[in-house]
Formats: C-alpha cells, sequence, structure tokens
C-alpha cells in the first residue's frame, strides 16, 4: 500500500493553505478533492472581503485568527504579487440605536485589536458619496478585497514547490485509524484507491461532517450539526457611487446586504441569508426585491433596472437560523482522543481572511500532539 505523510481532505482555500503550511514541515502531502478543480465551492462564490475583525466575541477563534489573518494575508499578498486592495469599508447605520451598535463595535474591535476605526462626519459622510445615506458611519481601513483564485493558484504552488500534490476528482469514502495513523479508502476518478497517512487533515468544508462520520473511531458527540447557508450576488451595471465597501449593521446570522467590488472595479450586493437543505445555486423567487429594501436603505438612488442576479454561495455555518454566535470548531487530538487526527467545522466568514492564520494553529495542533 502506497503511503504519505499526509492527506487534507478538501481543496478549498483553507484546505490549501494548511497544505501549504504542512509541506514546509513534511514531505509527501497530499490534498484531495472531489471536484475537478480546487476551490470550487465556497472560496470562489464569496465577497472576497479580507475582514478587519471587528464583530466576533473576545478570545474567540474567528477575532484571534481573523486578525492574525489578516495581516498574514497582506504580507502574503504583497510578497507573492497576487491582486488585492486595502481599500477600506465604511459601517453604516440610520438611526440612534444603529449608533450605538457601532459603537459598540468601536469597543468591540479594539479588544481585538483592532485600533483604526475612525467616525466619519456628516461632511465626510457627502464627500464619500453624496449617493450614500447614512446618519452615522464607521471607517475601517485595513478592510480590502483579494483575488481569491489568485491566491488559491499561489497557495497550490506553494505546495507543489515543496513536493506536495493536488489530486482532483477524488471521493474520501472511510479512514480507519491504524499503528502508523489512518488506512484511506478513496475512489479518484472512478477508481479504487487505498492509502496510508500519518496525518489525516478534514477541511472538506460543507461536507466536513460528512467526512468526519466516515472516520471509524471517531465518537458522534465530537461531530456538531452543520447548517447549509445560501447567500445570494447580484452585480450593478449602473455607475457605481462607492470607492470604498459600504456595509450596513450585521444581521443575526451574516454582515448584511453589503455593497463590496471585486479586483476589476465592478459594483455588486450580497450576500443575504438563506438556510437550504441542498446545494443547489439556484436564486430564489423574490430574491431581487429583498435586495432592493435592504440596498435602498444606504443607496437609495440605486437603479432596479441595473440590478442582476450574479452568483451565489453556500457556507458551512455552526448556528441555525435564529441562533447566535458560533464560532470555528478546530478539533485536534486534545479534544476527539485520535492521534495525527485534526477536524475543521463551520468555516464560514471569516475564513477566507483568517486562512493562514487557520494553516498555522492546525498544523501546530497537529504536529505538536
Amino acid at each position: 500500500m502506497d503511503s504519505v505523510n499526509a492527506i487534507v481532505v478538501g481543496a478549498g482555500v483553507v484546505g490549501l493553505a494548511i497544505a501549504a503550511r504542512l509541506s514546509e514541515k513534511l514531505s509527501n502531502v497530499l490534498v484531495i478533492d472531489k471536484n475537478t478543480s480546487f476551490g470550487e465551492e465556497t472560496s470562489s462564490r464569496n465577497s472576497e472581503v479580507i475582514h478587519a475583525g471587528l464583530y466576533y466575541p473576545t478570545d474567540s477563534l474567528k477575532a484571534r485568527l481573523c486578525v492574525s489573518g489578516k495581516h498574514k494575508l497582506y504580507d502574503y499578498c504583497q510578497q507573492r504579487h497576487i491582486p488585492h486592495n486595502r481599500l477600506g469599508k465604511l459601517l453604516v447605520g440610520h438611526n440612534a440605536e444603529e449608533e450605538a451598535y457601532l459603537a459598540r463595535i468601536v469597543e468591540q474591535a479594539a479588544i481585538n485589536g483592532v485600533n483604526d476605526l475612525s467616525w466619519l462626519s456628516q461632511k465626510d459622510i457627502r464627500d464619500f458619496s453624496p449617493e450614500l445615506s447614512a446618519t452615522c458611519a464607521l471607517l475601517s481601513p485595513s478592510t480590502g478585497i483579494v483575488d481569491s483564485h489568485s491566491y488559491m493558484q499561489s497557495l497550490l504552488a506553494d505546495l507543489e514547490a515543496n513536493g506536495g500534490l493536488f489530486v482532483a476528482q477524488t471521493e474520501f469514502l472511510s479512514a480507519q485509524p491504524s499503528g502508523q495513523g489512518f488506512i484511506l479508502e478513496l475512489e479518484s476518478q472512478g477508481e479504487p484507491l487505498k492509502l496510508n497517512t500519518r496525518y489525516l487533515i478534514n477541511s472538506a468544508g460543507l461536507y466536513c461532517q460528512r467526512v468526519a462520520n466516515k472516520i471509524a473511531g471517531l465518537a458522534n458527540e465530537h461531530i456538531p450539526e452543520l447548517h447549509w447557508c445560501r447567500g445570494h450576488y447580484f452585480a450593478y451595471s449602473g455607475k457605481n457611487p462607492f470607492s470604498r465597501l459600504v456595509y450596513p449593521v450585521p444581521e443575526k446570522n451574516g454582515l448584511g446586504i453589503h455593497a463590496s467590488l471585486d479586483m476589476g472595479g465592478q459594483l455588486k450586493f450580497g450576500p443575504d441569508t438563506q438556510y437550504v437543505n441542498k446545494l443547489s445555486y439556484e436564486f430564489s423567487t423574490g430574491a431581487k426585491e429583498k435586495f432592493v429594501r435592504a440596498i435602498r436603505k444606504y443607496f437609495p438612488a440605486l437603479d432596479v433596472e441595473k440590478l442582476h442576479p450574479s452568483y451565489a454561495g453556500i457556507r458551512p455555518k455552526l448556528q441555525g437560523p435564529g441562533q447566535g454566535f458560533k464560532d470555528f470548531v478546530i478539533q485536534s487530538q486534545q479534544t476527539h482522543g485520535m492521534p495525527g487526527l485534526v477536524n475543521l467545522f463551520g468555516i464560514d466568514s471569516p475564513g477566507l481572511t483568517s486562512s493562514l492564520a487557520i494553516a498555522e494553529h492546525a498544523v501546530d495542533l497537529l504536529l505538536n500532539e
């Protein structure tokens, strides 16, 4: 039976970051994915925003890994010449209650180590864009955007430069603990395949629970319930009135329908939040009307005829509808008692921003057992 040192299940941005990091320390690192290429699901269907780390509860993994990951990602993009733009965002409110919420965000951001927020005056808001409607606004200068595909390509190049390998169209079927790690049963391009690996990392995103359930000996109590949450994005073909991202006050299960830009300057809006039971990227009936209502709160001059469906993405959330904050779950032997195994559950936003920090954290857990 062929053997490798490590197998990462899932070639999204986090799986690629983990594989690249592992390949700096180990030879024969493999990352597998059931799809025909890397990053075909959540990692290529998101806002491509580099988050500042403002909202997340004190000492949560999301707070720590987002703030750390943001700095790592900007540095990485600069070093590797990956298209990105630290353009900043405005977080806007429309009444006294929302202004008080923004004030609490300033306090929480400072606790999280983000101390660069500033209040904008009414003149500042008008100067930013006469078409922006807001009674108050915060500027987050360290928020930005990144070309996620170029970033993932670079991570894959790092892996391959270190002798690692990406194997597409390869589905994880089962893992059986052995004296030397795990014996994996896979189906690769229609053919059965068995591999022995010393280390196993489950970074399967939308399918992380399914993979975990196929690891013999992993107790059910260590496999949290997962919820698929679809978010739609609309493109705007009219004149772009914004030079920065514009975010409303966050919603319970997301950051609200915000205005963002891609690397080409195209204005887009989204995502909303819609929990689904199947993997479908269709646009729901009534989605446009919902978007129009949300966008007009901060962009009243929106031309409805120039708002067009663009794409949808599905996020793997641990919180169900109406539930409160749920943190990333990154489990090692310390939690589940199985040497050589790391499971990552619920890596939704800010997973892209946090990816390099998540990789460092996961590899440290794995190699320092």
